[in-house]
């Protein structure tokens, strides 16, 4: 099947490297970020589950689980992850999926014929706490993901969730953010955004973040 934004993330029970994974009970209330990996002891891969672990704080502070994918089975990937602790220094604290026959990269999408018939790509799929698909990334084999980008479209989506607003290019947690062009009544922009505003165009109105609820 083929995925899209808006999408209802497709539940599964796969084994992993923490046990039986149904995925709907794991992830439960939270947000949730699943990401696939062509195989297991893949280097790029090592540095991404190991860069992943060292931002435990920072996805507890948004809420959000993160779970690993590859094809591999779960005693591959108890070998690998000793690896990606030694060599990375730290300690894997999140599930890996043992998805041998395929069925979760075949509900998400994560094989690409013409990339490979068996492995899956570097894909990272965001998932709000109402189970929907918020963001699709797809990174060739050979380019690391940048989970800095990660978690700043997870402040985004947050933001953007709770108020009216959209944030622009390059926008980083602090920045002024965009009020959204279909917000047209005066007094509840007043009420809604108690800085003020800057019109740089009538559709373009930048105003400072709102607090966070």
């Amino acid at each position: 099947m083929t995925l899209r934004l808006g999408d209802t993330a497709p539940n599964f029970e796969q084994q992993s490297s923490e046990g039986l994974i149904n995925f709907y009970d794991f992830l439960g209330d939270s947000w949730g970020i699943l990401f696939s990996h062509p195989a297991d002891y893949t280097p790029v891969c090592t540095t991404e589950l190991g860069f992943t672990a060292k931002l435990k704080d920072e996805f507890e502070k948004r809420g959000v689980k993160a779970i690993a994918l590859s094809v591999d089975d779960v005693d591959s990937h108890h070998g690998w992850i000793k690896d990606i602790n030694e060599t990375q220094n730290t300690s894997v604290n999140f599930p890996i999926i043992a998805d041998q026959d395929r069925k979760v990269s075949t509900l998400y999408d994560f094989i690409h014929p013409n990339a490979s018939e068996t492995l899956t790509v570097r894909s990272l799929v965001i998932i709000d706490p109402n189970k929907k698909v918020r963001l699709i990334i797809t990174y060739p084999a050979s380019t690391g993901r940048n989970f800095h980008e990660i978690l700043r479209v997870v402040d985004s989506l947050q933001l953007t969730d709770n108020h009216k607003v959209a944030t622009p290019a390059n926008w980083q947690q602090g920045d002024d953010v965009v009020i959204v062009p279909s917000l047209k009544d005066e007094e509840e922009i007043k009420q809604r955004f108690p800085k003020g505003y800057k019109a740089v165009t009538p559709y373009l109105r930048l105003t400072p973040q709102p607090e966070q609820n």
